[in-house]
């Protein structure tokens, strides 16, 4: 039995697809589904069961000796959430307690990180599980500080000879865009957010670049196909000696004038796109280039290539977003 929080979110949906593909074994989200259309991201998977979130470890006691793994992609994920307490509750108390339960009960552990984590990038993108590196970062928002306290709070435990899972995993995810981001609404990447206007030939809208050393949609992003992500997860579940924090990403980082010119490609559109001035409130917290060294990853032994920026939208828009049902 496999148990993927956030399982009816955008990563973790596509986590439980591209388990049931490839594993033969029950599976269980834990969600909240409300009234939004987060259940179009289950709607075509065999599941065994969905379990709220306040019934998470009593499911889980439940069930002690049929998980094999917990995939922890449940998070409050905005960046521009203001409520400290909600967020530190969701992204670090639960992942804490989770640790601890998997560590209990001798399951394998993966949880979501984040890019966001890194801040600015002013002390690179280094993928280090060390309190010394982790304290050097600044995130820019309580989103990425809560991830990484749990970071920081892993780098002790691991530093004070503390008890682990067998098998923990935090993956720190880049820029993922793909298939089931819908109900993020405007924290969809993008791709999804320019689409609407690509494929009705209006002009898209990037922000302007307030920084000399970059140009008006040159500010650089490290984007990942969301296929890519979930391939990760299934390789590092099927090598239980691997432990560790890894970057996800693709690797390699592109404008965002790329990624505009590459939707209107996709679509045989002229690229339109018009700048707009960054909104003041996050101006000063803007970040200009992310880049994901998969070093580790490949170091650990993985070798599927990632897809390219070029690739991935186009898949993304043919197989998906131009479809009259475009979840997976």
């Amino acid at each position: 039995m496999y148990v993927v929080t956030g399982g009816a979110g955008f990563i973790g949906s596509n986590i439980l697809s591209a388990l049931e593909k490839k594993k033969k074994q029950k599976l269980v989200i834990c969600d909240r589904l409300r009234s939004e259309s987060k259940w179009k991201n289950i709607a075509k998977r065999n599941l065994f069961d969905i379990v709220h979130p306040d019934k998470l470890f009593e499911f889980l006691n439940d069930n002690t000796g049929s998980i094999e793994a917990v995939i922890h992609m449940g998070a409050i994920s905005s960046t521009t959430e203001r409520d400290a307490d909600k967020i530190i509750q969701n992204n670090f108390c639960l992942s804490r307690d989770l640790w601890n339960w998997t560590t209990g009960n001798k399951t394998q552990y993966i949880y979501a990180s984040s890019a966001a984590t890194y801040g600015g990038g002013e002390s690179g993108f280094d993928d280090k599980i060390s309190s010394s590196f982790l304290q050097t970062l600044r995130p820019l928002n309580p989103y990425g500080w809560s991830k990484l306290l749990f970071d920081r709070w892993i780098a002790k435990t691991l530093e004070d000879g503390g008890q682990t899972p067998p098998q923990w995993i935090g993956l720190k995810f880049f820029n993922v865009y793909g298939p089931n981001e819908y109900h993020k609404k405007e924290m969809r990447s993008v791709v999804a957010q320019i689409f609407p206007d690509a494929k009705a030939g209006r002009a898209c809208k990037l922000f302007q670049s307030h920084h000399s050393d970059y140009q008006d949609g040159g500010q650089l992003r490290d984007f990942v196909y969301v296929q890519d992500c979930s391939n990760i997860v299934l390789w590092l579940i099927e090598k239980p000696s691997i432990s560790g924090l890894f970057n996800c990403g693709s690797g390699q980082a592109r404008s965002f004038s790329d990624l505009a010119n590459i939707v209107y490609k996709s679509l045989n559109q002229k690229p339109n796109i018009e700048f707009i001035p960054t909104p003041i409130h996050i101006r000063d917290k803007y970040q200009y280039c992310t880049e994901a060294p998969m070093t580790k990853l490949r170091k650990a032994g993985y070798k599927a290539p990632s897809t390219s920026l070029e690739a991935g939208i186009n898949d993304y828009i043919t197989q998906f977003l131009q479809n009259d049902d475009p979840n997976i």
